[in-house]
């Protein structure tokens, strides 16, 4: 399974970041969206990722004044991406490995994309249990 069918269950909708824009800004965007991380793009290219550790690390390093910085100035650069023909399982071991939680999925240069470490998870899940209803299934009917 690639990361392509989890984008098409999930939705190829993402909220983006300028890397222009504001700390308070950014947090004020993640929390009416209720997301923990975001792609930071400029124009076409993705440049980084801003996400809660961000804001973690750069309030505890310069207090409240970190709300006037920019989004480019304390983002997580350069992002680790993938493409849509990319294993799940590829995709959760390069999370698990770099201790990351969201790719941006990269597709001929575009942004295509994001995945959380929780919709790759949701997916082994669905797919184990299908995969076990199945076998159920199967045994009932020997």
């Amino acid at each position: 399974m690639t990361i392509a069918a989890i984008l098409k269950t999930k939705g190829a909708e993402v909220v983006t970041l300028s890397p222009a824009a504001t700390l308070a800004g950014a947090v004020a965007l993640l929390a009416e969206k209720r997301i923990g991380a975001a792609p930071v793009v400029e124009g076409d290219e993705v440049v980084g990722i801003f996400s809660e550790r961000d804001v973690v690390y750069c309030l505890a390093a310069k207090g409240a004044a970190a709300l006037a910085l920019s989004v480019g100035e304390v983002m997580t650069a350069p992002a680790r991406t993938v493409v849509p023909d990319e294993p799940v399982l590829g995709a959760l071991s390069l999370m698990t490995q770099r201790r990351i939680r969201h790719l941006p999925v990269i597709e001929g240069g575009r942004l295509v994309g994001f995945v959380s470490i929780g919709d790759l998870v949701k997916h082994r899940i669905d797919r184990i249990e299908h995969e076990a209803a199945a076998m159920r299934s199967y045994i009932q009917s020997v």
